[in-house]
C-alpha cells in the first residue's frame, strides 16, 4: 500500500499518495523570495497552469509560474490520467444545451487536445508512457438502452469515429451487453508528462517557483509568499478559482471521487479504457460513474486503475457511506467486472469541479480584462486543461480561438436551470442542517487520529486529536462563504460542503476557493 506519511513532505491535498506521485521524485523548484515583474503570472502548477505557461513561453512571452505545493501536488496528481474525447457527460445533453454546431466544436476541441498532447510528447521527447487506446462506454444497470443508442446517434451526428459493439471487450458482465467504441483515446503517466512540460517551459525561458502561495490577486498581479509580483496578465489555474468570491461558484460544484489501483498480470488485459454511463438513481446531479484504465507497472504486472463512487464534497453522510468506506464499494465493483487482480497497491481520492452545463470555464474571468481562469474541468481534466492552456495563450497573444465562445466563463446556459435550483436547494438544506448538528459534545470523545465538528455555545469548532494525543482546534466555519465544515476521515481533512474548500487538521487551507487558513480557537481538553 502507498505510504501515507509522504503527504507532509510532498505537500499534496490528502493523506493518500496516488501512484503518479509515489513513482516520481517531487517536482520542486526554488521558493519565490523577491519582488518581480513579468508579462504573465500563472498561478497553479497542475496540467492547466503548466500547459498555459508552456504555450505562452514558446510564443515568446515572459512567464512566471507559481505553485503553493510542488508541481502536480494538487488535483492533477490525483487524476486517473485518461485523455479522452469520450466525455463524462453525454453528447446528447451537451447538444440540447448548445446546439449541434457548437457541440461539434466541443468534440473537436477534445480530439485536438489529445493530438496536442501527443505532439508535445514527441516534440519535447517526454518519456511518459503515452499511448493511444480504445475506450468503451456501456450502460450502468440503472440506465436505459435507448440512452446508449441516443448517445451513439449523437456521436455520429458530430462526425466522431464511433462504433456500436454488441459485447464489451475484456469486461465481465452478467450478460452480453452493448457498448460504444471510442477509438483513439490517450493515456499517460501524468507526473512524467508534467516534468517534461516543466523542463520544456524552462528551456523556453519560463521561471517556476514552488512552495510559493499567491494571494491578493488583482489586475496588477499578486502577492506571492508576501512579495509583489507585477504582471500584465494573470492566469488562475487552481482547480477552483481563488480570485473569485462568488460568481464562478454559482456555476459549479465540488465532488470527491475515489480510485483504487490493483495489480494484474501483464497480458491479461489490453491497454484500454472502460466507462459506465453512471448511476441514474443517484441523488447527485452529476450521476456518479465508474472509469477504468490500465497502466504499465513493472516487468510482471500492470496496474488496473479504477475510479468512481463520487459524492459532493463534505456530503458523504447524505448517503450514509463515509469517505473511507467508498474504496470497498469501488473494489467490489472492480473485482466483479475485472476478476484478474492480484492485490490492491494504491488508493486515493481527488476533487472534481462539476460545471452546471457539462463544459469547463476557460478564458477571461467574468468582469476582468486581464485575469483568466481554468476551472470546471469535470471528469475530463486532461483535455479541458489542455484546451484551456491553448485558448488562454491565444487570448493573451491577441489571436482568435475557435473555442473562446463555447468555454467563456461568463456564459449563461438557461436549460441547465433545473440542476442549478436543485444544487442550490441541496446546499441551503445542508448548511441549515450542519448549523444545528454536531459530531461530538466534548473533546474527550476523540481518539488519537480522529477529527470531528463540535458545538461550543453558538460556535462551531473543528477539533482533531493527533497521534501523540494533542488536541488541535479551529473555527469550523469556512472563511470563504460561511459553510460549516465536515470531517473527512479518509483524507484527514475538514471539507466544506458548499464550495469544496478543504483544510488540514491544523486548519491550513489546501483547496480553494478559500484563500485563508481557519482561525485557531483555544479549547480545553476535557
Amino acid at each position: 500500500m502507498n505510504n501515507p506519511e509522504k503527504i507532509n513532505e510532498d505537500k499534496t491535498s490528502g493523506v493518500h499518495n496516488s501512484y503518479w506521485m509515489d513513482s516520481v521524485e517531487p517536482l520542486s523548484f526554488k521558493k519565490l523570495s523577491a519582488e518581480m515583474a513579468t508579462d504573465v503570472l500563472v498561478i497553479g502548477g497542475g496540467i492547466g497552469g503548466l500547459t498555459t505557461a508552456y504555450c505562452l513561453a514558446k510564443s515568446g512571452k515572459k512567464v512566471i509560474l507559481v505553485e503553493d505545493g510542488f508541481l502536480g501536488s494538487g488535483e492533477t496528481g490525483r487524476t486517473t490520467a485518461q485523455i479522452a474525447y469520450a466525455l463524462d457527460d453525454r453528447y446528447y445533453d451537451i447538444e440540447s444545451y448548445f446546439g449541434l454546431e457548437k457541440t461539434k466544436k466541443v468534440a473537436q476541441s477534445h480530439k485536438e487536445a489529445i493530438d496536442f498532447i501527443e505532439r508535445i510528447v514527441k516534440e519535447e521527447n517526454i518519456d511518459c508512457n503515452f499511448k493511444r487506446v480504445n475506450g468503451y462506454l456501456f450502460l450502468d444497470p440503472s440506465d436505459k438502452e435507448e440512452n446508449l443508442d441516443e448517445e451513439f446517434e449523437a456521436t455520429q451526428r458530430l462526425g466522431l469515429p464511433t462504433e456500436m459493439l454488441y459485447d464489451i471487450p475484456d469486461f465481465i458482465g452478467e450478460y452480453r451487453e452493448k457498448c460504444i467504441l471510442f477509438p483513439g483515446q490517450g493515456q499517460f503517466h501524468i507526473m512524467k508528462y508534467l516534468k517534461g512540460l516543466a523542463d520544456a517551459f524552462v528551456k523556453y525561458g519560463g521561471e517556476i517557483y514552488t512552495e510559493s502561495r499567491a494571494s491578493d490577486i488583482d489586475k496588477n498581479g499578486a502577492k506571492v509568499n508576501g512579495f509583489q509580483v507585477k504582471a500584465n496578465h494573470i492566469v488562475v489555474a487552481t482547480n477552483s478559482p481563488i480570485n473569485d468570491i462568488l460568481t464562478m461558484h454559482t456555476k459549479q460544484w465540488a465532488y470527491r471521487t475515489y480510485v483504487v489501483a490493483v495489480k494484474v498480470p501483464k497480458g491479461k488485459l489490453p491497454y484500454a479504457m472502460w466507462w459506465d454511463t453512471g448511476n441514474q438513481e443517484s441523488k447527485w446531479n452529476a450521476k456518479p460513474y465508474h472509469y477504468v484504465r490500465l497502466e504499465p507497472f513493472d516487468d510482471e504486472n500492470d496496474l488496473l486503475i479504477s475510479g468512481g463512487e463520487d459524492h459532493k464534497t463534505g456530503q458523504a453522510d447524505e448517503e450514509n457511506l463515509p469517505e473511507e468506506h467508498r474504496y470497498a464499494s469501488l473494489l467490489s465493483w472492480t473485482k466483479r467486472h475485472f476478476p484478474y487482480f492480484i492485490e490492491i497497491v494504491y488508493k486515493w481520492s481527488g476533487q472534481v469541479m462539476e460545471p452546471i452545463d457539462c463544459l469547463a470555464f476557460l478564458g477571461k474571468n467574468p468582469g476582468d480584462e486581464n485575469i483568466y481562469i481554468i476551472t470546471g474541468d469535470s471528469g475530463n481534466g486532461m483535455t479541458h486543461c489542455t484546451i484551456g492552456g491553448n485558448l488562454i495563450s491565444d487570448l493573451i497573444n491577441g489571436k482568435e480561438n475557435l473555442y473562446e465562445e463555447i468555454y467563456n466563463p461568463s456564459r449563461m446556459t438557461f436549460k441547465a436551470g433545473v440542476d442549478f435550483i436543485s444544487e442550490v436547494g441541496s446546499m441551503a438544506y445542508k448548511m441549515a442542517k450542519d448549523w444545528v448538528n454536531a459530531d461530538i459534545n466534548m473533546p474527550s470523545e476523540l481518539k488519537a487520529g480522529e477529527g470531528a465538528i463540535m458545538s461550543k455555545g453558538l460556535r462551531k469548532l473543528a477539533v482533531y486529536r493527533d497521534e501523540a494525543g494533542k488536541l488541535h482546534s479551529c473555527s469550523a466555519v469556512c472563511p470563504h462563504l460561511g459553510g460549516v465544515l465536515q470531517w473527512n476521515n479518509d483524507e484527514k481533512s475538514f471539507d466544506c460542503p458548499l464550495h469544496g474548500s478543504r483544510f488540514t487538521t491544523d486548519g491550513t487551507v489546501i483547496n480553494g476557493p478559500a484563500i485563508s487558513d481557519l482561525t485557531k480557537v483555544d479549547v480545553r481538553d476535557e
